[in-house]
């Protein structure tokens, strides 16, 4: 282990300020290389060259190397600061010892430069150069006759050139760091916003099959509850049976659930409402009037207004599930004897208004009691909400108690969008009293 490679284990904990920035193998490599040319060349030529004391230089040289070696290779010094500060200090010491018995020890200075400003803080290690290049220029001179500026040139460059060296290294390598967490924050954001978009697209699947679920199945079923009630009341002897009123009740039971049975299919493999295959909204709506008239008693008539203009698949389904829930609940709950149905097509818009003379309720008043809609679990309103929102369209919900309600539905003719708004006099004070027009719906709103 170096003590130069990467910051120790204790380094990164908070509160130490000690933390030295990685340095690459080939870096670290170069300067054991160059540290060990230096005391080579140091003792070479003091040997070589027969200069006094020449023995003196060879022990300081081994000191030297012997000391750095223990340092780079100390596990110690490599997990602790103090251990680190006190092995430089030791280094500085014996090459002191060198520097004064030989002028050649001035070129470590350049080495160990590059070691105090990588393990001491900045002002520390910054004070710790200055004082090593001081050293040097000292030690130097102390081997000659005489000072000159050349002395103190040449350690100065070469301390401006490390710290302009290790800073620019420092900084190249906190930028890297930064990039480095910002694509980790990145990833984790993509990973975080797909994970988002699946519960997304699940919470609007369930979504899509509660309103299914409550304009289709649960309609087809409280309208079947109804046929069979009838029909068993067709037999009760004490009500004068009529057997063969009691089997068009069954019938009719039977072909309302088999068409919630091919409805069911359909919105399970994500289709048009069968009403809507090879026919106009029109249509299917007129043929949803006469049918309720049929099944409940009620007198339910539509009317069309302005020319026959084809519109968005999405836009049709929203407006034929809004009139069956609202239909469902105005026969239902309302206590009703008359529905129209209006389907108004202008230049840029289409309308669907469903109007009844029921018992109404109080829009302004959330807390005003409504009849109970225990069909369809107080999720009509919301349903009916929902699909005129995806669809850009706007929900106004109108009603007095005793005269009747009324639900208009505007959406634009142009391409269907999930960003539209719905409001109106019930908008508020309706999510407590209408369940989409029908009378009996404001406990809907309020139903857990």
């Amino acid at each position: 282990m170096s003590a130069i490679s990467s910051p120790p284990p204790d380094a990164l904990t908070v509160g130490d300020p000690w933390e030295p920035t990685p340095v690459s193998p080939g870096l670290r490599g170069a300067v054991h290389v160059l540290v060990s040319a230096l005391l080579v060349v140091a003792v070479l030529r003091s040997v070589l060259g027969g200069l006094p004391g020449w023995p003196w230089v060879v022990l300081c040289s081994g000191a030297v190397g012997i000391v750095y070696a223990v340092g780079v290779r100390s596990a110690t010094v490599a997990r602790s600061s103090r251990a680190a500060a006190v092995w430089l200090a030791l280094l500085m010491v014996v090459w002191l010892a060198l520097l004064l018995v030989s002028p050649d020890g001035i070129y470590l200075a350049f080495p160990w430069s590059f070691l105090l400003l990588h393990l001491l803080r900045r002002p520390v290690g910054l004070a710790a150069v200055a004082a090593v290049t001081v050293a040097a220029i000292a030690g130097f001179a102390w081997h000659q006759e005489t000072f000159t500026v050349a002395m103190v040139i040449g350690p100065v460059i070469g301390a401006a050139v490390v710290i302009a060296t290790v800073f620019g290294y420092q900084a190249l390598h906190a930028e890297s760091e930064q990039r480095r967490r910002l694509i980790v924050e990145l990833d984790r954001t993509r990973s975080d916003l797909a994970a988002a978009e699946r519960r997304a697209g699940v919470l609007d699947e369930r979504e899509r099959l509660a309103r299914e679920i409550h304009d289709t199945l649960a309609q087809g079923l409280s309208s079947i509850q109804l046929l069979l009630q009838a029909a068993t009341r067709s037999l009760d002897p004490a009500r004068g049976a009529d057997p063969s009123r009691a089997g068009e009740l069954v019938e009719q039971a039977r072909r309302e659930a088999q068409e919630n049975l091919a409805e069911a299919r359909r919105f399970v493999r994500a289709l048009a409402p069968g009403d809507l295959e090879q026919s106009t909204l029109a249509a299917a709506l007129r043929r949803l009037c006469e049918a309720t008239s049929a099944r409940t008693g009620t007198r339910v008539v539509f009317h069309e207004e302005g020319p026959a203009v084809p519109l968005a698949t999405a836009v049709e389904v929203a407006l034929l599930r809004i009139a069956q829930a609202a239909l469902g609940n105005t026969t239902q709950h309302a206590g009703a004897t008359r529905a129209d149905v209006t389907l108004t097509t202008m230049d840029t818009a289409v309308t669907l208004d469903v109007v009844d003379d029921g018992i109404g309720f109080d829009v302004l008043d959330p807390a005003a009691p409504t009849p109970t809609d225990d069909t369809v679990g107080g999720f009509g309103l919301r349903s009916m909400r929902s699909r005129a929102a995806e669809v850009g369209g706007v929900l106004t919900v109108e009603s007095r108690p005793g005269r009747g309600t009324a639900v208009s539905v505007n959406v634009g003719r142009s391409a269907p969008s999930s960003t539209g708004s719905e409001h109106g006099p019930g908008d508020g004070a309706g999510d407590g009293g209408g369940d989409g027009g029908a009378d009996g719906a404001g406990d809907d709103e309020r139903r857990p």
